[in-house]
């Protein structure tokens, strides 16, 4: 079995949209998918041909309205059988959950909304319903609304013109070439459609922008931000969707979540990605921000001042650079009967000469910004998880540049967990910390060599599993002082007891490394709910091949199946408002497959050995 040749699952819900993906071969270990992320493509490409839009899947023509909304199974959470049917509410869209005996349950939905856990609404954004268009939501009847793939045209998207009428803006002329369509800008015009005027600039970091560019500075054409594919289930699609940060009915690039310059949302295949936008900095940062062109989709248009940041509460964000390579919100589960609380490591295990203002909690992250008006699941915010590191290896004493193959999580200044067999012998080795991009510099990143790798012990894999599937990694230090504790860079607890059946947890990961050819160069993150055990070990999920070193965990919502993610990764629960390292990505049966969740090393059963090794190491 090659260990690298397997990706972990994020399971990204996108609401009410059928989508099927394809794997090239069968994976184990969950360590790299097909990537094509920000950097990919930095040569640039066009706007969607004609021929693209007939060929593509999304923008398909559905001549059967009466065909029945697709309905997602309940099978991942009846495999689940989860303590307390309706703690976590399993009822979506603010539905009220009532128990009916031992086994059952009714959700009470709120209109329009119907289904067994009110996750579905009449007629919204099924395929084909909007020809060759993007299905946006809405917050009237019919909820939903037409976006046309240009020339097609509103408000079926199933007819075409070619320049009449001129879909160029700002006295753009259109002309034609063949079945497509290129718009000549006036002076100083820029943009698919000449919407973007000379004065469309951001300042800072374009948290104020309300400019009028829809493109990522890779060419992909932005989604509204009403997209289905954007929108998840629990997110009430049909309320009013302008806000504060600029995000509204319209794909315009916004920066809602203290990213360091705007970006937006775009579709590659079934897969939702993000990236920054083709927008321009203004040449004077104290300017005053200018007035965006009038949209061609109505939108907000007002600057709004840039918000403080909150800062650090312990060490200054570091100075470290990022060594050279080739290649977002954790949300609060639902209440739960409150176990022990976890204590930090810090304290169990002290470190004898490390200044007591690093790491002296864990578990705590400060993101600079929530985005939960929308969307919710899939971009990490700032400061989010800043216990992710990325391990990266290169060939041995070469002066090579270093590649990510797993993610990792920072435990102490001096020490993080990866899994087993994420480790390549007779590599330099090395761990990027407060980084959300492997593709470009930030400012608040961190590169610390690896000292020392500490495999467990029992570690083996099989044919069909992976077992104790755990390694620790020792970094290079002064005086106890590896990592510098900051906004971007912060510890995750260790697990002292069992967790419910059903809980909502956090996996997070890039996925790009050296054998990917689609994913993302930023970190990504979604939920995840933790599967009982005897459920798992059923012979149509994994069988007897299950031991107590692991555990299943997968999505509640179904949709689109993103392999998106690295092995040796964190999954964490939210325990008592404290963020605890349950789970290390280990492997599974492909991606998305269904009874084939994936699997997670139970850091549980590895606490008294991660905290023995820990102590034994010489400081």
């Amino acid at each position: 079995m090659n260990p690298k040749l397997v990706c972990f699952c994020l399971v990204l819900a996108v609401l009410l949209i059928p989508a099927e993906l394809k794997h090239k071969k069968h994976k184990k270990y969950r360590h790299g998918h097909e990537h094509h992320g920000p950097g990919h493509l930095k040569q640039g490409r066009k706007k969607l041909t004609f021929d693209e839009i007939i060929k593509d899947i999304f923008f398909s023509v559905i001549d059967d309205d009466n065909e029945d909304d697709d309905d997602r199974s309940d099978w991942l959470y009846d495999l689940q059988e989860p303590e307390g049917l309706c703690n976590p509410n399993p009822c979506f869209n603010n539905g009220e959950c009532e128990l009916k005996g031992k086994r059952k349950f009714k959700c009470d939905c709120p209109r329009p909304f119907k289904g067994k856990r009110c996750e579905k609404a009449p007629k919204v954004c099924r395929k084909g319903m909007c020809g060759r268009g993007e299905c946006v939501l809405t917050s009237t009847r019919p909820y939903y609304e037409c976006k046309c793939k240009a020339p097609f045209l509103p408000p079926t998207c199933r007819t075409y013109s070619l320049c009449e009428p001129n879909p160029c803006k700002n006295g753009g002329t259109c002309s034609r070439e063949g079945n497509d369509f290129d718009c000549q800008c006036a002076e100083g015009f820029r943009g698919q459609f000449c919407q973007v005027g000379p004065d469309d600039c951001f300042v800072d970091d374009g948290e104020s922008y309300r400019g009028n560019v829809s493109e990522t500075d890779d060419g992909y054409e932005c989604l509204f931000w009403n997209s289905h594919f954007i929108l998840a289930r629990g997110v009430d699609p049909f309320d009013s969707f302008e806000d504060q940060d600029g995000l509204g009915p319209h794909n315009f690039c916004r920066n809602p979540d203290g990213e360091r310059m705007p970006w937006c949302f775009y579709r590659r295949g079934p897969h939702l990605l993000w990236d920054y936008c083709d927008v321009t900095e203004c040449a004077d940062p104290t300017a005053v921000v200018p007035t965006a062109l009038p949209p061609p989709t109505p939108g907000p248009t007002a600057p709004k001042p840039q918000p403080t940041e909150p800062q650090p509460t312990s060490a200054a964000e570091p100075t470290t650079t990022k060594a050279p390579t080739t290649s977002r919100p954790s949300q609060t589960p639902p209440s739960q009967a409150p176990p022990p609380s976890p204590t930090p490591i810090a304290t169990l295990v002290p470190s004898t000469s490390a200044s007591p203002q690093q790491f002296s909690t864990c578990g705590m992250p400060q993101p600079k910004k929530a985005i939960t008006r929308i969307f919710g699941g899939l971009k990490v915010a700032p400061g989010a998880i800043p216990w992710q590191v990325s391990l990266q290896v290169r060939p041995k004493n070469s002066n090579q540049p270093f590649r990510h193959i797993c993610g990792g999580v920072l435990i102490e200044s001096c020490w993080v967990l990866t899994s087993a067999h994420c480790i390549e012998k007779n590599k330099d080795m090395q761990v990027l910390m407060g980084s959300l991009s492997l593709d470009t510099e930030e400012p608040t990143e961190q590169t610390v060599n690896v000292q020392e790798v500490i495999v467990h012990e029992n570690y083996r894999e099989t044919p069909s599993a992976v077992y104790n599937d755990i390694a620790l990694l020792r970094l290079s230090g002064t005086n106890g002082v590896c990592a510098n504790e900051s906004q971007s860079v912060k510890t995750a607890c260790l697990p002292d007891a069992q967790l419910a059946d059903g809980m909502e947890c956090t996996i997070s990961g890039w996925g790009s490394t050296e054998i990917s050819n689609f994913g993302s160069n930023h970190l990504l993150s979604a939920d995840v709910l933790l599967i009982n055990q005897e459920k798992c070990s059923e012979p149509a999920v994994y069988g007897e091949v299950l031991d107590n070193s692991m555990f299943c965990a997968g999505h509640l919502q179904g949709g689109v199946d993103s392999c998106q993610g690295d092995s040796g990764g964190p999954l964490t629960c939210n325990q008592n408002n404290t963020h605890v390292v349950y789970g290390l990505v280990s492997w599974g049966d492909q991606c998305g497959k269904k009874n084939k969740p994936g699997v997670y090393t139970r850091v549980t059963n590895f606490v008294d050995w991660i905290r023995s090794k820990i102590q034994a190491s010489p400081p």
